[in-house]
């Protein structure tokens, strides 16, 4: 008898396998200098193959940038148990955060920096992502302000009114420290998110009782 013919793979895995590689390019390689024949290397498949299920290399980009910001978004949504009290959703969210940049180097560099820096499409789907993210921790702390101050009996709009920077300035720190620590050996999630934790928590909790800093 002759040889078994090697099984034909389903196209979904193929594709995850070509995304993979593809991820794995862009974040070390960038944009600009990666290529088409090292991805189909790397993924063992032919280049024509790759054009044939994933088109152009800008499409192909911008396939992962999706790809990587919802695994990234659906991550942090699902640590976070509305059920715990606000200084733990917290803490869980940014755990998720940094433990996901921290296993996933490759496909944090092409949101955090290969898309940001080609100019659009890329710079507007990264943006998009931010925006996301964003509304999430928006969303976090605006329902966690407005619980606080019905305990207290306090106007829950004098939280709101600062949820939009907050949600800013927590995701921009978060963002920036996600790249030093995957760049500093020793700095692992927990100590990321230990880091931030402590650095913005105690404003938070103060403000969340509506105990405020205001220059003199």
């Amino acid at each position: 008898m002759g040889a078994t013919k090697a099984k034909r793979l389903p196209r979904a895995v193929r594709e995850r396998q070509m995304m993979d590689a593809a991820v794995r390019t862009f974040g070390q390689r960038g944009y600009q200098a990666a290529s088409m024949d090292e991805i189909a290397e790397l993924a063992g498949v032919s280049k024509p193959l790759v054009y044939l299920y994933l088109n152009s290399k800008e499409d192909l980009f911008t396939a992962c940038i999706r790809r990587e910001a919802q695994a990234l978004l659906a991550a942090v949504a699902a640590a976070v148990d509305p059920r715990l009290p606000a200084d733990e959703q917290l803490w869980s969210g940014l755990l998720a955060f940094f433990t996901h940049t921290a296993e996933h180097p490759d496909g944090w560099a092409v949101l955090s920096r290969q898309a940001r820096t080609q100019g659009e499409p890329f710079a507007g789907e990264a943006a998009q992502m931010r925006d996301e993210i964003v509304a999430y921790v928006g969303t976090l702390i605006g329902a966690t302000a407005k619980k606080t101050h019905r305990a207290t009996h306090r106007d829950p709009e004098l939280a709101e009114r600062d949820v939009a920077g907050l949600s800013q300035a927590l995701v921009g720190a978060a963002e920036s420290l996600a790249d030093w620590a995957n760049e500093t050996p020793g700095m692992g999630p927990r100590e990321a998110a230990a880091t931030l934790m402590n650095f913005c928590w105690a404003g938070l909790g103060n403000l969340m009782n509506n105990e405020r800093w205001s220059p003199r």
